[in-house]
């Protein structure tokens, strides 16, 4: 069983290599940013009220992500195991990610940290073209991640969960480092 946590700016690879290392491992890769896209496109009520954050730049509410991860976590196809990408975002988040998985009898093994550099995530976002992806709105992630997100590293680090992995390598060097980590 393989239960990992992907941490890291928006841009650094989280959902590119967890869907690699979710394929290889033959585990669900549970994405809250797709989670809340496929939201916002059908228009549900969790969805629009998801877009006038996202299109802002600032992160979505806790209590709707909680929501989602709760019920995504109860389904029968993370037994074997997960690779979370997107979520927890924050100490809070984490917290309530930590009481979950203790009600559920699961544990996370290991958390990933994709570090790369601002300007390289700025190029990386802008090369994408999503409609919410503009270099105003990128940078105004970066810092609520910076702000919010951030202090997850400390978190995770003190608790010897914590694995850095430098993301500004080619793709495959990447996957080799993260292929290490879980002993692939």
């Amino acid at each position: 069983m393989t239960r990992l946590i992907f941490l890291g700016p928006p841009g650094a690879g989280k959902g590119t290599q967890a869907q690699i290392l979710a394929q290889l491992l033959q585990l669900p890769h549970i994405s809250t940013g797709d989670i809340l896209r496929s939201a916002v496109a059908q228009q549900t009520h969790l969805g629009v009220k998801a877009q006038s954050f996202m299109d802002q730049g600032e992160l979505v509410p806790d209590q709707l992500i909680l929501d989602l991860v709760q019920e995504r976590l109860s389904d029968e196809d993370v037994i074997p195991g997960w690779i979370l990408d997107g979520f927890p975002r924050n100490v809070s988040q984490a917290i309530f990610l930590d009481e979950l998985l203790l009600a559920i009898n699961q544990r996370c093994d290991n958390v990933i940290n994709l570090d790369v550099p601002d300007e390289v995530l700025v190029t990386r976002l802008l090369a994408r073209g999503r409609k919410d992806d503009n270099e105003e709105v990128i940078r105004r992630r970066l810092a609520v991640y910076r702000e919010q997100t951030a202090p997850l590293i400390d978190f995770y680090r003190t608790r010897q969960q914590l694995v850095s992995i430098d993301g500004n390598m080619p793709l495959d060097a990447v996957t080799e480092a993260l292929k290490d980590v879980v002993a692939l």
